[in-house]
């Protein structure tokens, strides 16, 4: 009998260690849930970007860093990118699983996206339902936050010894020129304006790719933007060809330079010189700078008025990115008629960024 009961104190004894054990098992587990959780609340916002390396992903990266001291964990969507990055947000979506050609990237969050980054003609192109958002109507629920700063140039050139001067010379000679585009209405109102239509080129010989295509080896002309001269996948057709070959900058006509300006709400300027190698002399073109901070209307105040401050605060660190982002207090909280959150246009009031009785559009 005085076995029996040693064993049975022994196995009670075990079984209230192990209950003992188990209590702060389920306790940590509890705690830790809410780590999984995303949103303005629990201050983990989920913002869309593209990759650390591309523009959107990189100010997106800022951002979280900036929003760090106010207490928020600002979790970066790397693939929440291309004509599909204002969808997501402004119809709350959750991000996409990676593709094969992003396995390289994070994994993206779980939550809702909360708020984006993307180029200025993207927002406002899908704010108004224009352009390559035309199928979709309008998407009046959209909202800036902030505008920054970085200069695009939308330029021609031909490879030098392809012999083309003048993009009349393909139509009029038949040349087999291969042509690598960027798709967008400037360079549709350059292939209209010099008489050049696929089916056209294509019968003589010639060819129209994608400049972020594979096959970059064989080409004759270029026409697309440049940003900075910098290895994004925006802008590497340039920095990669104008290393590689030797090109010739072409100046565009005046009265196509206006009709591109008034299609896509870029104005007229010049280039700098050397912007890259071969480029002389300055090249008059059309020309922007933007890219936006955003979210929708039902975005809480206080939360477009942190992103503001935050931005604000660390204006300086946008120069040390892949691109050098800037911040203008005039031009901050414009994008081209496209409303200010009433968060953010407060900061801005408060900063005396805005001074007019409407807000800044």
């Amino acid at each position: 009998m005085k076995l029996r009961r040693s064993n049975t104190t022994l196995l009670i004894v075990g079984i209230l260690s192990l209950a003992v054990f188990a209590v702060p098992r389920l306790q940590a587990q509890s705690t830790a849930a809410p780590a999984s959780t995303s949103g303005y609340q629990s201050k983990r916002p989920v913002i869309g970007g593209a990759c650390p390396y591309c523009p959107w992903g990189a100010l997106a990266d800022k951002i979280k860093l900036a929003m760090k001291p106010l207490g928020y964990d600002v979790q970066v969507c790397y693939n929440c990118s291309g004509i599909d990055s204002v969808r997501i947000v402004d119809e709350r979506r959750k991000p996409l699983p990676l593709s094969g050609a992003q396995r390289d990237l994070p994994s993206p969050p779980k939550g809702e996206v909360d708020f984006g980054v993307v180029n200025l003609d993207f927002f406002t192109d899908a704010y108004r339902g224009v352009g390559r958002y035309s199928a979709d109507g309008p998407r009046p629920n959209l909202r800036l936050i902030a505008r920054v700063e970085d200069p695009n140039y939308y330029l021609v050139a031909t490879r030098a010894d392809a012999f083309i001067t003048d993009l009349r010379q393909i139509k009029e000679r038949h040349i087999p020129a291969r042509i690598l585009l960027e798709g967008s209405i400037r360079s549709e109102l350059i292939l209209k304006y010099y008489g050049i239509s696929r089916a056209e080129l294509e019968s003589w010989g010639g060819s129209i790719s994608s400049t972020d295509g594979a096959n970059r080896q064989n080409f004759d002309v270029v026409i697309s933007f440049a940003n900075a001269l910098n290895n994004t996948p925006e802008s590497n057709v340039w920095y990669e060809l104008s290393q590689r070959s030797t090109l010739r900058f072409l100046q565009l006509p005046d009265d196509l330079l206006q009709s591109m300006a008034a299609a896509s709400d870029w104005e007229i300027g010049y280039t700098p010189v050397q912007l890259m190698r071969g480029m002389d002399k300055p090249i008059k073109t059309v020309l922007t700078s933007g890219t936006v901070i955003y979210g929708r209307a039902d975005m809480p105040d206080q939360f477009a008025y942190d992103v503001a401050k935050a931005l604000d605060e660390n204006k300086r660190s946008l120069i040390f990115s892949i691109l050098p982002f800037s911040y203008n207090p005039d031009l901050v909280g414009q994008a081209r008629g496209v409303p200010l959150h009433p968060g953010a246009e407060r900061y801005y009031r408060e900063k005396g960024y805005i001074k007019t009785a409407n807000a800044a559009h």
